[in-house]
């Protein structure tokens, strides 16, 4: 329970936040709160300052997180070691990815050559899961962004070009072909901050000096498709992520579009690991780098 209470300090502490420390920690928010609150009332000390509903570090929690942080890394150090142990490919890898579509069939074929090894899969956008691997949360992790960070291991899993997901009754859907000067009439649904297709979205539209009638934000693909089949708007999406549904449709952007490219990131002090490394070899790569 001590570590427990630990982590949920050290999340909230480095993000900020108690709402985005239950995501990543995949607790709720009272649980988050109680957690913290019953280490502080048991040591007698006030980790943060609450004022007017914002979290701020005291300087008696400013002085403990440098040494939680290396309490926590070793507590990974020896949870992965244990991992690794014995002859054969077992254990638990944690996975983050951006969107299931590639990284599955390589945890099929995983599963299917190492069935020892389970596998959880998280998911968030783009910049969460290259955060979330670099503070050991997850082994792997898929993002949008080229990372150049030398401490990360790259290979190229896929690209795909950039469509126009609407309703199969929308006007724009008459059409087979659209550019973003239609957009300018139309209700946008966008990613939250952090998306890399939001980044492009945006980039493109700036570029063509498009704005768009409205602009409304869901944080996750699956509730943006549900607003769509609601008529609430339309949406960018990579092509592979448009799922099928009688009462949507995808048409193709003639303007020049970046494809969204997929990239799978393990740490490179990590990548010879069994676990990991059995990962990357049911990789499929278009193209790879250090």
């Amino acid at each position: 329970m001590f570590v427990t209470q630990l982590k949920s300090f050290f999340t909230v502490a480095r993000l900020g936040s108690v709402t985005q420390a239950a995501k990543q920690l995949g607790l709720s928010q009272p649980t988050v709160t109680t957690q913290i609150k019953a280490l502080e009332a048991h040591y007698g000390v006030a980790l943060f300052r609450r004022q007017g509903g914002r979290l701020s570090l005291s300087d008696e929690g400013a002085q403990l997180l440098p040494q939680v942080d290396r309490l926590l890394q070793q507590e990974i150090q020896v949870e992965f070691a244990l991992r690794e142990s014995g002859e054969l490919p077992r254990g638990h890898l944690r996975l983050g990815a951006t969107a299931p579509y590639y990284v599955l069939d390589i945890v099929q074929r995983v599963r299917a050559r190492h069935p020892q090894v389970s596998v959880s899969l998280g998911a968030g956008n783009s910049r969460q899961m290259v955060d979330a691997l670099l503070a050991y949360q997850v082994d792997l992790a898929t993002s949008s962004h080229l990372e150049t960070d030398p401490r990360l291991h790259r290979v190229m899993l896929g690209a795909d070009p950039l469509v126009l997901l609407l309703h199969r009754e929308h006007p724009l859907a008459l059409r087979p072909a659209l550019h973003l000067a239609d957009l300018a009439g139309c209700d946008l649904i966008l990613r939250e901050r952090g998306s890399t297709t939001r980044q492009i979205t945006e980039d493109a539209l700036a570029r063509a000096r498009v704005q768009p009638r409205s602009v409304m934000d869901i944080a996750s693909r699956e509730a943006i498709r549900e607003a769509v089949i609601r008529r609430m708007g339309v949406s960018v999406f990579a092509r592979h992520e448009v799922s099928s549904h009688p009462d949507l449709v995808s048409r193709p952007l003639a303007d020049e579009l970046p494809s969204l490219v997929e990239y799978l990131y393990c740490l490179q002090e990590r990548r010879e690991s069994r676990l990991i490394a059995a990962f990357l070899a049911e990789c499929r790569p278009a193209a790879a780098g250090g």
